[in-house]
């Protein structure tokens, strides 16, 4: 008798943890097809630093990274293409996928919250398989159900991300482009700082920093 395989989003988060990756859940888009999201992981920044996407100064390094990085994985993974959450529009519908999975939520200021990672999300493509494979039956429940302070209503020194609203994307861009903005750019968005959640994953102050610059349109 065979030894059972082994369930696909862990097989997956093996092949993709050596490149500072995780795997943030799995859904059927349609019949005979299962997609399984890839983020990144506390450990991305660390690997991210070493590779020549980093250090070649030119503009989207994470993007060109995932470019080069997710085929490898799709290969290892026996996944027939990839799709990336960036490069449109038309943009693929991850939030849709996202909340999909079980894995992520709506949060109170309108952005999706993680299980596992709080408001520290960083899609970095889809592995599509054309087959509709098993998945967990994921019984999560939101964890801002159970977050009974809800700091990330009050992070925000511009109201900008707020349950009464839509973001305010100009509010907070001309609040980083302020001295009293630098904490923001230089440590992350303070809204997702505050997640109880987001604080326990332990991402790189570096790469929060790196996405709100580039969000800031400081890396050109």
């Amino acid at each position: 008798m065979s030894a059972p395989s082994q369930p696909l989003l862990d097989r997956i988060e093996g092949i993709a943890a050596p490149y500072g990756l995780m795997t943030m859940g799995g859904g059927h888009i349609e019949a005979e097809q299962t997609i399984v999201l890839l983020g990144t992981a506390a450990t991305f920044w660390d690997k991210f630093i070493e590779t020549r996407e980093f250090s070649d100064a030119k503009v989207d390094p994470v993007d060109r990274w995932s470019k080069r990085v997710m085929p490898e994985i799709m290969q290892a993974a026996g996944a027939q293409d990839v799709i990336f959450p960036f490069g449109g529009p038309p943009y693929a519908p991850f939030l849709s996928w996202a909340k999909q999975t079980g894995e992520a939520f709506d949060s109170p200021v309108g952005m999706l919250v993680h299980y596992r990672s709080g408001l520290m999300i960083s899609y970095r493509g889809a592995l599509v398989f054309d087959r509709c494979l098993p998945l967990p039956d994921m019984r999560l429940s939101n964890p801002c159900d159970d977050c009974t302070d809800r700091p990330c209503l009050t992070a925000c020194p511009v109201d900008a991300l707020s349950e009464l609203h839509p973001y305010d994307v100009p509010a907070c861009k001309s609040y980083l482009a302020t001295d009293k903005g630098d904490s923001c750019v230089t440590l992350g968005c303070a809204v997702r700082r505050a997640c109880p959640v987001s604080q326990s994953f332990g991402r790189a102050i570096a790469q929060s920093a790196h996405h709100m610059r580039a969000f800031k349109g400081e890396l050109g």
